[in-house]
């Protein structure tokens, strides 16, 4: 049996979670005052996923850039080519909150969305 600890991020409480792992699978966790706290060691040791933020270009908007992200959370291992797919994205002003930058982004099923609204210049 091996034991790996983790702060739960689900929360401001961020309890201090103690994970018992055989085999690659969990067995236990304690520490967590929420059953958020049990799921998110359990994702978090067998399938970890992250939220990726970044930045593109926008031609002709008010702003020279706009803030993105994915719509949901992506497997961990993708983050790198995720933000691979963004490098030479240039959006034509206007953009929308929410409009499709990039659409399944390195085939994770999740697209990339646009987080700020940029209207075009004049």
């Amino acid at each position: 049996m091996e034991e790996k600890n983790l702060i739960c991020i689900n929360c401001p409480l961020g309890c201090p979670l103690t994970v018992t792992m055989e085999g690659g699978e969990v067995k236990s966790v304690s520490g967590n005052t929420c059953p958020r706290g049990e799921a998110y060691a359990k994702k978090e040791l067998t399938n970890p996923t992250r939220i990726v933020t970044s930045t593109v270009k926008v031609k002709g908007g008010t702003l020279a850039m706009a803030s993105v992200k994915t719509a949901s959370d992506i497997p961990k291992g993708k983050i790198f080519d995720c933000v691979k797919a963004l490098q030479g994205i240039e959006l034509v002003a206007p953009v929308a909150i929410g409009q499709v930058v990039v659409p399944d982004v390195c085939g994770t099923g999740v697209d990339i969305v646009a987080t700020k609204n940029v209207p075009a210049k004049g």
